[in-house]
């Protein structure tokens, strides 16, 4: 029967309420009557007091409906809603003082007055009692979610208070980390210590808990819910009120890095402006266009006034967004943009683009880059990197272009994992195209992390950090040679046209950077404070992960003596050995042969074996074996700072 409160029409839930008003009158007059006497009335006096009480029931049905008693809902019934009733009681005793005055009522002096104040009280006591009611018959015919308020202070009480209007959510307390509060009663909910919250989860059966601390930092909150949630409940955490109205942003606290403070000495943009006199009024095609170095190499060879820009690229999105841009870029000058779609795998699409297209200098940037990707899919980035420039490269020298320049990398310097293995191969075939052609220049320009490129490791920190940490480095005493994208990119531009064909460029980096000081500098940059034994309160931790396959601990730019000097005072160049044209014939045949065999195992066996082979024909003993780590001097680029 209680269960078909709840199915009521709207008007019929308004005439109980009418009459539980009406009701209450004769009930407020029985005890306003025994409390002014001090002693139950008898039947006799009650029958004396009846055409009081029914004029005054007759005046509660009119004076509820006046003042709307009716209309508002239990759950909505609040401090206007208990005024309203506080004025019904009110009136009523000003219509018994009226009705004592006439002598229709022979009640006490006071009791008008006692009669209002327990009217009030058990019209506003009989709707929570109501609505309890309501509230247990609805939760018994439909699930409920058990939740829990981490955080007791004023954002969990304004969200306590919410929630009892809920009828589908069950407050069952507080958590907080403040002792003051523990044991206390807030909202009518027991404030417990976080360090219960797994026991208390268990013991009450909590489906959910609502961090409401949005004061906290946001990494301090990130780790409380990770916590929670490893004890498979939900959590969502509340914004603060400012942030709601708008004077507080609800996004993390991370700014960018400023270049400066990461690389550990001066930004060289400045001082690698210039280096245009190969591209203008050429035709240039970047190979990678749509990658991270690739498209900005185009954006800064736009600049250069080439007469057309040949984008190749595999991924479809990445060379719409690239071409879209750069066409923006475009309007307003002579230059052409050629967005084609193709793998530089292919020979038919390549040379048919280079025909076509009339290209006078390729700038190779397209390879699978990422170590761990690499490593574990060592046929790919063999067949991308190593026979996708021998593609490239063979194309170009075929149809006579002017220039040829390969970007690689530190990590083909000594390799020890696949990536840096497949870089160093594309090194030796360009190498040896430079040896071989007849008028094409080629050339190879070698760099370390560049700042912002995909898979760079300070977006990754940024990551890390707005998910409240830990930031993680594979080891604490890892170094690496790091420049901004746009000092790579003018790198590239300044080999092509200083290029005399063989040479590898090298930018003078400065000192290598530790990556857990990188680590912390982002952390602070952030805003936060790192975590650990002497800051145990900090907001991110740092950890270190171990090196995965394929990673050194330190890098090295060259394995030549000393860097040659070049035009501009930035840039050296080294001319490494190679292998000869035999030898890269035989190193490319077998493995041509286990990647059909798609046997990936021998691939990188031969791979290493020819490298170790190349290793051997170096100006530098190879310390050992490929992995060795290399010594300072070899490590740093300090002898280009010689020829400032």
């Amino acid at each position: 029967m209680l269960s078909r409160l709840t199915t009521l029409s709207r008007p019929a839930k308004q005439l109980i309420l009418l009459s539980l008003d009406v009701l209450l009158v004769p009930v407020s007059m029985l005890a306003a009557m025994a409390i002014s006497i001090g002693a139950i009335p008898t039947s006799g006096e009650v029958r004396a007091e009846a055409p009081a009480l029914v004029l005054m029931s007759i005046a509660a049905v009119f004076l509820s409906i006046g003042l709307g008693l009716p209309r508002v809902q239990l759950k909505s019934y609040e401090l206007s809603a208990l005024s309203r009733s506080a004025a019904l009681g009110g009136v009523l005793a000003g219509l018994l003082i009226v009705l004592r005055l006439v002598q229709v009522s022979g009640v006490e002096n006071g009791t008008p007055i006692v009669l209002a104040l327990i009217y009030s009280v058990f019209s506003g006591a009989s709707r929570v009692a109501l609505l309890k009611i309501l509230m247990a018959i609805y939760r018994h015919n439909q699930p409920e979610t058990r939740v829990m308020i981490y955080g007791a202070g004023k954002t969990g009480i304004q969200l306590a208070m919410a929630l009892r209007t809920s009828d589908e959510v069950r407050l069952v307390g507080f958590v907080d980390d403040n002792s003051v509060l523990h044991g206390m009663s807030v909202a009518g909910q027991t404030v417990y210590p976080a360090q219960r919250i797994e026991s208390l989860i268990h013991a009450h059966g909590v489906d959910r808990v609502l961090l409401a601390m949005p004061s906290l930092s946001q990494p301090r909150q990130a780790q409380i819910a990770r916590r929670i949630a490893g004890l498979h409940v939900d959590v969502q955490a509340l914004p603060s009120f400012a942030q709601l109205i708008g004077e507080e942003e609800i996004v993390n606290k991370l700014t960018p890095v400023l270049p400066n403070s990461v690389l550990g000495r001066k930004h060289l943009k400045d001082a690698l402006d210039g280096g245009c006199s190969a591209y203008e009024g050429r035709v240039v095609m970047i190979t990678g266009a749509g990658g991270s170095i690739g498209s900005e190499i185009c954006r800064q060879i736009l600049a250069c006034k080439p007469r057309k820009l040949v984008l190749f690229e595999l991924t479809e999105f990445a060379l719409f967004n690239i071409d879209r841009e750069l066409r923006a870029l475009a309007e307003g000058t002579d230059c052409d943009i050629v967005p084609i779609l193709g793998s530089v795998t292919d020979r038919r699409v390549v040379e048919a683009t280079i025909a076509r297209q009339s290209v006078q200098v390729i700038l190779h940037a397209a390879a699978y880059k990422h170590v761990p990707m690499v490593e574990q899919n060592p046929l790919a980035g063999i067949a991308n990197n190593v026979f996708g420039t021998q593609v490239v490269a063979q194309a170009a020298n075929d149809a006579g272009l002017e220039r040829f320049v390969l970007v690689s990398t530190d990590k083909a310097v000594r390799p020890i994992g696949v990536m840096g293995a497949t870089k160093r191969m594309a090194e030796l075939i360009v190498g040896d195209m430079a040896r071989r052609s007849a008028g094409t220049i080629f050339t190879m320009v070698r760099f370390g992390n560049v700042l912002g490129s995909s898979g760079s490791v300070v977006p990754i920190f940024y990551e890390q950090v707005s998910r409240g940490g830990p930031v993680t480095v594979t080891d604490k005493d890892v170094t690496r040679y790091f420049m901004t994208i746009q000092e790579a990119c003018r790198l590239v531009l300044w080999s092509g046209t200083l290029a005399q064909g063989g040479e590898i460029f090298v930018l003078d980096m400065g000192e290598p950077v530790r990556i857990a000081d990188l680590a912390r500098q982002v952390i602070e940059a952030a805003g936060y404070s790192v975590r650990d034994g002497a800051n145990p309160e900090g907001d991110i931790e740092i950890i270190t992960t171990g090196l995965r396959d394929g990673e050194k601990l330190h890098e090295e730019l060259t394995v030549a003596r000393k860097l040659e000097r070049t035009a501009h005072p930035k840039l050296g160049s080294a001319r490494e050995s190679m292998l000869s044209e035999f030898e890269i014939t035989r190193a490319l045949h077998a493995l041509q042969t286990a990647l059909e065999a798609d046997d990936a195992n021998t691939a990188v066996d031969e791979m290493m074996r020819w490298l170790r082979r190349d290793l051997e024909n170096q100006t530098l003993p190879a310390n050992g074996d490929m992995g060795g780590p290399p010594k300072k001097a070899e490590r740093t680029s300090a002898n280009l700072r010689d020829t400032d």
